[in-house]
This record gives C-alpha cells, structure tokens and sequence, in this order.
C-alpha cells in the first residue's frame, strides 16, 4: 500500500487525482482542480450528524453515521468509489481535515481490497498550503504584463504563451461589465486554488518572467490577491496598440460570436440568440449610470436593433454600431486613465502581431 501523503507540492505540480469525500455543500464552497466529490455522508446527513455530535458526543455521532450509510447506500457509495480508484489508481483521497472521514473511506475500501492512501492534513492543510505558496509566488516571482485597450484580442496573446497565466480563464470571465460568460464563475476559493496552482507550475517551469494580462482588482466577481493587484501595477509592461476598426471586429467576436456558441451549447439553438441578448442588455444596463442616460439610452436601442436583425437573418453588422461607440467613449478612457497610474517601463509596444513575434521570439531564446 503506498503510504499516506503530506506533500502537497507534489500532488498539485503533478495533477495527482483527488477524490474528496466532504459533503457536496462543503466542495461547493471550495475545491481544488480536478477533484472527484465522492461523499461519504451527504449533506442532510452531515446535518442529522452534526446536531448528534454537539448534543451527545462523538460515538453517538458516528453510530448515527453508520446506520444512516447502511445497507443499498453504503454498497452504492462503494461502488462509485472502487470506479473511481479503477479508473485513477494513482489518486489520494482526503476530507477536510484528513479525520474521521477520510479514515473511514479507507478502512471500507480496504475491506474491499483496494488500498487508498489519504492525504493527511486534508482540505484545510492543503488549502492552507496553496494561500501561502500564492503569496510567495507573487512575492518572489518576476511578471511581466500585457496591456492594451478592450479589443486588442489580449488573452489570444496569452493563452499562445507557454509562461503566461490566463487570469480571466481562470475566473472564466472576460473582464468587463459585457465579460459574463455562460456557466457561471467559480468561487472566491476556487479561483485562488486554481491561480496559487498556476503559479507554482510556471515557478517550477523557472521561466525568466511569467506574462498575465492587466487587469483591475476584480474579474467579475473573482477578487485578485491585494499582493498581485499592487504588482501589476509596477511591473515591466508589454503593449498591444490596434486600430480601432481591428478592435470592433475582436470585440464583435468576443462579446457576440463567441458567447453565442457557448450559449448553443449550454441551451441549444433556438434559446441560445435570447440568452445572448438577456446578457447584453443586462451588461448595458449595469454601465447606466457610468454612461448616462442619453448616452445608454442610444447604445441600448442600437443592441435592441442588432439583436433583432440577428434573430431575423442571423447578420452581425449591426453590432458594429454600438460597439464602436462604447470602445471609443466608454473603454478608451477608462483605459487611458489606468495607464496612468501604471508604473512599470515599457519594454515592448507594437501591433498585436509584433507582440506575439516579439514574445515568440524571446521564447525561443530563453
């Protein structure tokens, strides 16, 4: 059997399987990556125990347990975990603090023949290990920082880079008012988990900078590490400059195009054009009062228009209208007035193409 495990470092740098076995209440609320919510008791168990153990203490608490997950439960529970261990017979499983739980997963599986080490410590000590290994990386690590007006396809640069880390990947929002995507964001704990993972791999890859793109305190509703919002904004920079018209097009197919697929695939065909447009129209809305109302009043009855030519003949000209005017009047200034509190040299300016060769090129040198 191989031996429980304390090194976290290895289980995240090497994407070891995970099978956690807390309640779904409790992975919903934080998880890491790739992690299986296989649970022991489930959530209106955890409740019935709970309340037992406060009331009559632990034995009475895991009798309760034992007898709740008894017989066609027990055996289903079971069984999902011995497919889990066939099909991921390197993984550890863990609760949240590598306690009763986790032990009593093991014990039944071994009763089964199948040896499942734990991880000790469990979700807290890895979840403690992960904040502080984030704040050590954004410490010590040297970032580099990709700017350049909404449009300018900055996460396309990104995501081609093998030392850069997708910020709004990882938060799985484009990064403006107009950058919700379908699905939902992951939460607080989810997205740091995922972000202190990123950055240990590109720490232990040792690349000369690790390249994020700009970005303001929040990413939707994700929240950057106060550390990393500080050093973004003194660290060297990297600057995409395009044209406008070349930015409309990006934008157009970001923020209409692309979500349209993603929405087909979530609500399929015939809902898919409704969904996109609720989430348009939400997204002018809430820049009402940054826009005025003169001037959302305009902008929202352009959207109204585009939309309806779209649901008619499927033509996206329309939107070209709209987006034109909020990238020239609304994004621009905002973005001239961030650069100005930005503080890191330049080391590079040039067309988006110029950028991914000057990146590219560095790359292969290093």
């Amino acid at each position: 059997m191989r031996d429980n495990t304390r090194d976290y470092l290895d289980l995240f740098l090497n994407d070891i399987p995970l099978l956690d076995v807390r309640a779904p209440v409790e992975f919903s609320k934080g998880a890491f990556p790739g992690a299986t919510n296989l649970a022991l008791i489930n959530d209106d168990e955890r409740h019935q125990i709970g309340i037992c153990y406060k009331q009559q203490g632990q034995q009475a608490a895991i009798d309760l347990g034992n007898k709740l997950v008894s017989g066609a439960e027990r055996d289903a529970r079971m069984q999902a975990w011995q497919d889990w261990w066939q099909a991921n017979p390197e993984g550890y499983l863990y609760c949240f603090r590598g306690g009763l739980r986790s032990q009593t997963t093991q014990a039944w599986l071994q009763e089964a023949g199948i040896d499942a080490p734990l991880v000790t410590g469990g979700y807290k000590a890895m979840r403690t290990f992960l904040l502080e290994q984030l704040e050590q990386c954004i410490a010590t690590l040297p970032f580099e920082i990709l700017c350049g007006r909404t449009g300018c396809a900055k996460t396309r640069v990104i995501v081609a880079q093998p030392n850069a880390v997708d910020l709004e990947g990882l938060a799985h929002h484009r990064g403006s008012a107009f950058g919700r995507r379908p699905g939902g964001q992951p939460s607080q704990i989810d997205f740091e988990n995922a972000l202190a993972i990123a950055l240990i791999k590109m720490r232990a890859q040792q690349y000369p900078a690790v390249l994020l793109e700009d970005e303001s305190k929040l990413i939707g509703r994700c929240h950057l590490p106060f550390s990393l919002q500080d050093k973004i904004k003194s660290q060297p920079r990297i600057i995409i400059n395009e044209s406008l018209e070349s930015r409309v097009q990006v934008t157009l197919e970001d923020y209409v195009a692309g979500p349209l697929q993603e929405y087909r695939q979530h609500f399929g065909d015939q809902e898919a054009l409704q969904q996109l447009g609720e989430a348009l129209l939400s997204a002018m809305d809430r820049i009402k009062r940054r826009l005025g109302g003169l001037r959302h009043q305009q902008l929202r009855q352009q959207l109204e228009e585009a939309l309806a030519v779209q649901a008619i003949n499927g033509d996206t000209e329309l939107h070209r209208e709209w987006i034109h005017t909020l990238l020239a009047d609304y994004y621009d200034p905002m973005y001239d007035y961030m650069m100005s509190k930005r503080e890191g040299e330049v080391l590079f300016e040039g067309s988006r193409d110029e950028v991914s060769a000057f990146l590219n090129e560095r790359a292969a040198t290093s």
